[in-house]
């Protein structure tokens, strides 16, 4: 029996086996959420000192530092990570949330990545089924995920992100025609503008930036995959989602009204809920409009 025949033969091995790889995947996209920028703040650095003629090649900076390496340590003590102490969920309950060496408490935001990671990936093959539809919307569901975290950490969208989710978006609309093309492309393009135009309008009327260069291109990475006619819902689902959670943290941190607050979560909440949602969304408001549904 081919192996796909199998598992959508057996929907609970199947997802079991789903959520246990998601798992594992998740403790290594903490590894990119927390190295990701680091190595960027590097990059920049060495470019900053070549252009200053300062890098003379003695740079302590230049140590090796990758997704790879070093090997897994505590950020506190520096003490190695054992590959038991490394379990997805387990390894975190085992040791009571704190380091074995030093015990310096580890933050519940690692398994609850790990978390996340899996349910993401279950509940895209619970709506789309054991496929390829499925297995884009879960790589789609998992970059968001992480641009999220970084954005919360660093205000920052990395173009090693987005930019290939959106030419993925792309690619997948062209092979499988879930979104037309030219739906997708015009999406990508006015993802990306309708932002900028924001950005610029705000700029010339405060003088000050309202938001960052990789929020665009997340718009456009989420019209590339979902196509033109979602950008509305998305824009309109992130602001509203954007002022409930902005709103609690500023009044639960105490933090005052000019405080920064990143915009990439919310888009991806957004990107996320109209995906599985969006279609149903947007004939609901036009059919309250009188307008004609989008076909389904």
């Amino acid at each position: 029996m081919p192996a796909l025949t199998y598992l959508q033969s057996n929907p609970v091995f199947t997802l079991s086996l789903l959520a246990g790889f998601s798992l594992l995947l998740g403790s290594f996209f903490n590894v990119v959420i927390y190295r990701l920028p680091k190595m960027m703040e590097a990059r920049w650095k060495q470019e900053c000192r070549l252009i200053l003629e300062q890098d003379n090649g003695s740079s302590t900076d230049d140590q090796t530092f990758n997704l790879a390496f070093p090997n897994s340590h505590c950020p506190s003590c520096g003490g190695p990570v054992k590959a038991w102490q490394n379990i997805p969920l387990i390894s975190y309950v085992l040791l009571r949330g704190r380091c074995a060496s030093c015990q310096t408490p580890i933050s519940p935001r690692y398994p609850a990545v790990e978390l996340a990671t899996a349910a993401l990936a279950v509940f895209a093959a619970l709506q789309f089924g054991f496929g390829w539809q499925s297995l884009a919307v879960i790589v789609f569901s998992w970059a968001l995920l992480i641009m999220t975290m970084i954005d919360i950490d660093h205000q920052l969208l990395p173009d090693s992100l987005t930019l290939p989710l959106l030419w993925l978006g792309l690619g997948y609309n062209a092979l499988s025609g879930t979104v037309p093309l030219n739906d997708a492309v015009w999406g990508a393009i006015f993802g990306y503008l309708s932002l900028w135009s924001v950005y610029w309008l705000f700029k010339l009327l405060t003088g000050k930036e309202g938001m960052g260069f990789g929020d665009f291109k997340l718009l456009a990475a989420l019209g590339a995959w979902l196509g033109w006619q979602m950008l509305p819902v998305i824009i309109l689902l992130s602001s509203v989602v954007g002022a409930v959670f902005g709103g609690l943290v500023l009044l639960l941190q105490g933090r005052n009204g000019t405080a920064a607050i990143p915009f990439g979560p919310y888009l991806a909440a957004a990107g996320l809920i109209a995906l599985y949602w969006g279609e149903r969304l947007l004939n609901s408001y036009l059919g309250m409009a009188g307008l004609p549904l989008l076909s389904q």
